[in-house]
């Protein structure tokens, strides 16, 4: 159970999808949103849905603090490339044991697509 009131981790009900020039580099109906107090809400897709073919280990490592030791992926495709653009948690904490063996992708580098899950069930609004 998570006990930091100003971190909350939830499944995203839809479909993600990373791309990087015109190559999907992941996609998944199976994410996580990680929302922090002040911060913008982060993707974060399970390893088993990236395509790992555009990426190749960066030398980088970050401690990102409350969290742990970041690593970093860059990535190739389509003729471009750029540094650092994955991370992922090595060992997180049990708050943040669910995003273990997942991503996350930096948005000023690769184009992040979110469309949420139809509404199967509609119930009609009264007024």
């Amino acid at each position: 159970m998570n006990e930091n009131p100003n971190l909350k981790i939830e499944p995203f009900r839809g479909t993600v999808n990373v791309m990087f020039s015109d190559a999907m580099i992941a996609s998944t109906k199976e994410a996580l949103v990680l929302a922090e107090a002040g911060a913008e809400p982060v993707f974060y897709i399970p390893f088993r849905d990236i395509y790992f073919d555009f990426l190749t280990e960066s030398a980088t490592q970050r401690e990102v603090p409350g969290k742990g030791r970041a690593r970093y992926w860059n990535v190739g495709a389509v003729g471009e490339s750029a540094d650092d653009v994955m991370w992922a948690i090595e060992q997180p904490g049990p708050e943040l044991n669910a995003i273990r063996q997942h991503a996350a992708f930096d948005r000023s580098k690769v184009r992040v697509e979110a469309v949420p899950q139809e509404d199967i069930i509609h119930e009609p609004h009264v007024p």
